[in-house]
C-alpha cells in the first residue's frame, strides 16, 4: 500500500509454522500499568517515537499472519518497503530459527529443549534506542524495580499519540536532566549514562539507526558501545540482542542465562560467569538463542 496523507503505513505478513505470538505478546506486555503497550490474545497496540515523531503501532494476528498498522501526524516519511522489512525485523522473521533448531535438535541436553519450544525468537524493541536505554535500566536491579523506572522514564518525557503514551527517543531524553532522572529513581551513575547517550545520538556519534538499518557488523556495534560510560558487556551484548536482532549475544554474565544452565545441567549451584562463557562457545553464532531456551528455565 502507499502511505496516505495522515502517514498511515500498513502491512500483512505471512507467518512461519511455528511463530510463538504467545512470546512475542508476553514480551511487550511487562509493564502491568498498559502505559505504552496494550496488549491482547492476539494484538498489540504500542506507542513509538517514529522518526521523531509520536506514532502508534497496531498488530493484529490472525491464524498464520499478522497485519501491522502505523499512525502518526503529519506527512508520510517512510516508504512501505522500508516499514515491510521494519516489521519483519520487529517480528524476528529474520532469525535464523530453522538453522540453529537444525544444527543442534540432536544435542543431549539443548535438544530436548529445542524440541519442547520449536521456533523460539528473540523479541525485539521497536528501535535500537529503545533496547539500549532498556538495557541500561535493568543493570543490576530485579525486572520489576526496571519495569518501575522504565513507566517513569515514559511519564517524565511526555511523549503521546491519542491515548497510549510513547517510548521516548533521544530527542525526548535529552530534554531531562540528571537530576529529573535521579528523582524518578534511577541512580546518579544510570541517568548520567541515559542522557549522555542521547546526546551522542543526537549529535551523530552513536547512529544506532544508521547502524540498524545498512546492518553494521555485531563487533563493530559492540566496540562502540562498550566505549559509553556506564555501558559495560551485559548491556551491550542486550542491546545488540533486543535492538538489532543479534543472534550470537553471548550473555554469559546474565544471571537468568547462568541460573537456566545450572537447571539444564542439573547443578547444585550456578556456573560462574566464564564456566558459561565456555558451554555457550561452541554454540556460535547462535548464542543468543541458546540464551533464551535457557531464560526460560
Amino acid at each position: 500500500m502507499t502511505p496516505s496523507a495522515s502517514a498511515s503505513l500498513s502491512c500483512h505478513l505471512p507467518l512461519p509454522r511455528h511463530f510463538r505470538r504467545a512470546d512475542f505478546l508476553t514480551f511487550h506486555a511487562r509493564d502491568p500499568h498498559r502505559l505504552a503497550e496494550w496488549v491482547g490474545p492476539d494484538s498489540l497496540d504500542k506507542g513509538v517515537m517514529w522518526k521523531g515523531q509520536p506514532a502508534s503501532l497496531t498488530l493484529r494476528f490472525d491464524e498464520g499472519s499478522v497485519a501491522l498498522q502505523l499512525c502518526r501526524n503529519g506527512m508520510p516519511d517512510t516508504t512501505e518497503p522500508e516499514f515491510h522489512e521494519w516489521a519483519r525485523r520487529f517480528l524476528g522473521l529474520d532469525q535464523p530459527v530453522a538453522a540453529f533448531e537444525a544444527a543442534w535438535r540432536e544435542h543431549p541436553q539443548l535438544g530436548p529443549r529445542i524440541a519442547a519450544c520449536p521456533g523460539l525468537r528473540l523479541p525485539q524493541a521497536a528501535t535500537p534506542f529503545e533496547a539500549l536505554t532498556w538495557a541500561v535500566t535493568g543493570q543490576q536491579i530485579s525486572l520489576a524495580a526496571a519495569i518501575t523506572l522504565r513507566k517513569r522514564l515514559i511519564e517524565a518525557c511526555g511523549c503521546t499519540q491519542g491515548d497510549l503514551a510513547c517510548f521516548p527517543d533521544a530527542s525526548a531524553v535529552i530534554g531531562l536532566s540528571p537530576t529529573r532522572l535521579t528523582d524518578a529513581g534511577f541512580s546518579r551513575r544510570k541517568a548520567e549514562t541515559l542522557v549522555h547517550i542521547a546526546a551522542r545520538v543526537l549529535e551523530g556519534t552513536l547512529p544506532l539507526d544508521h547502524w540498524w538499518a545498512h546492518r553494521s557488523s555485531a563487533e563493530d556495534v559492540r566496540e562502540a558501545l562498550l566505549a559509553i560510560p556506564g555501558v559495560g558487556p551485559w548491556t551491550a551484548d542486550y542491546t545488540l540482542l533486543r535492538g538489532f536482532g543479534h543472534v550470537d549475544a553471548a550473555l554469559h554474565g546474565d544471571v537468568a542465562v547462568r541460573r537456566g544452565l545450572q537447571t539444564l545441567l542439573d547443578q547444585t549451584a550456578k556456573p560462574a560467569v566464564a564456566d558459561t562463557a565456555d558451554w555457550l562457545h561452541p554454540f556460535s553464532p547462535w548464542r543468543a538463542f541458546v540464551a533464551a531456551h535457557l531464560w526460560r528455565l
